[in-house]
């Protein structure tokens, strides 16, 4: 059986604690102690136990992460970007699915990660002025992603500035009915990203003078079911759009395949554009928000190690990740309205 580092303590005449931090290299040691230490442990062939390292270090080497629609697209990949950060340097994930009935109340009662990990990044969960109160009482560093003006650093995308771009895109191509696919995911959280891109929407409309129509607004669920149901309900209107800014992508494939079942021509005779940017977009020609998911994941997992590094004090950064419009084959100018009339008339019959 090896030596223990209570058989190192012994034979260098110190105390448990010093030799863990003698061997960690840690200040405050005096270096004949700290010699006296790592021959002690040479000549007794010591192998530290790294569990009793991340002990003695007070570190789990752990990080929660939580989320309250893990099987969606976006939040798979804002995991997988802080896991791809926290595996190089180390740490484990432990996910905390907060979606489920009642699974939000008892997180925040029980605080089920308290002594289990080193820092927490709440993924696109708007927190009450409650649950900030809970965690900050708590001390465990957090990082939030998608979270603006919360008491923690936040990483995220500018959504109002983001849906402009979308919608001046179909603007400028001459459309002047735009529709909105927008609503909530099914649930009782309430994102606030639909609501700033519907923001983002109206302010674009309102730059070239065009009121944002209610029958245009359309709740799709941000999802594609929800998409192809609400682009249905469109080109029932007697005056339908002639171009659509879908505030996802899965809400934007759905939309597709209703037009396409209409036989309604895309983008000849309605654009399509998305948000998100989606791993199937460029596939399906979706001309898109691009926002780098997975980047924000990956800067969240390094904002956490600062504060993790720095016991959660000092300044709490905000970091705003740049959107890209990325144009492909779904948005074209507007068609003549006389000829689109007809078309749509012959696919309604």
């Amino acid at each position: 059986m090896g030596a223990s580092i209570s058989d190192v303590a012994a034979r260098a005449g110190v105390s448990v604690a010093t030799v863990s931090r003698a061997l960690r290299g840690l200040p405050n040691v005096a270096e004949p102690t700290r010699g006296r230490v790592l021959s002690a442990a040479r000549e007794l062939d010591y192998v530290a136990n790294p569990n009793a390292s991340r002990l003695a270090a007070g570190r789990t080497m752990t990080v929660g992460m939580v989320v309250p629609l893990l099987s969606r697209w976006f939040f798979t990949q804002v995991v997988a970007g802080a896991q791809s950060v926290l595996a190089a340097a180390g740490y484990d994930v432990l996910l905390y699915d907060v979606g489920g009935a009642g699974a939000r109340d008892r997180f925040f009662r029980r605080l089920p990660f308290r002594k289990r990990v080193d820092g927490i990044v709440i993924v696109d969960l708007p927190l009450t002025a409650c649950e900030q109160d809970v965690l900050e009482t708590d001390g465990t560093p957090v990082v939030t992603v998608g979270l603006t003006g919360s008491r923690f650093s936040n990483v995220g995308i500018d959504n109002v500035a983001a849906a402009r771009t979308a919608t001046r895109h179909l603007l400028n191509l001459r459309h002047t009915s735009v529709a909105l696919l927008s609503g909530q995911p099914v649930g009782s959280v309430r994102f606030s990203a639909p609501l700033q891109r519907r923001r983002g929407w109206q302010q674009a409309l309102a730059e070239r003078g065009i009121a944002a129509r209610d029958d245009l607004e359309v709740d799709g669920g941000f999802s594609i079911s929800g998409g192809a149901q609400a682009m249905a309900q469109l080109l029932a209107l007697g005056d339908p759009p002639t171009a659509v800014f879908s505030g996802s992508d899965e809400m934007a494939l759905g939309a597709l395949k209703t037009l396409a079942d209409s036989g309604v021509r895309v983008p000849a005779d309605c654009s399509v554009i998305g948000f998100d940017d989606h791993d199937v977009a460029g596939f399906f020609g979706l001309t898109t928000m691009h926002q780098p998911v997975a980047q924000l994941g990956e800067v969240a997992a390094s904002l956490l190690f600062d504060a993790i590094r720095g016991g959660g004090g000092g300044p709490r950064p905000d970091v705003v990740l740049p959107t890209t419009l990325r144009m492909r084959s779904t948005t074209g100018p507007a068609p003549v309205p006389a000829a689109t009339a007809g078309r749509r008339a012959a696919a309604i019959s």
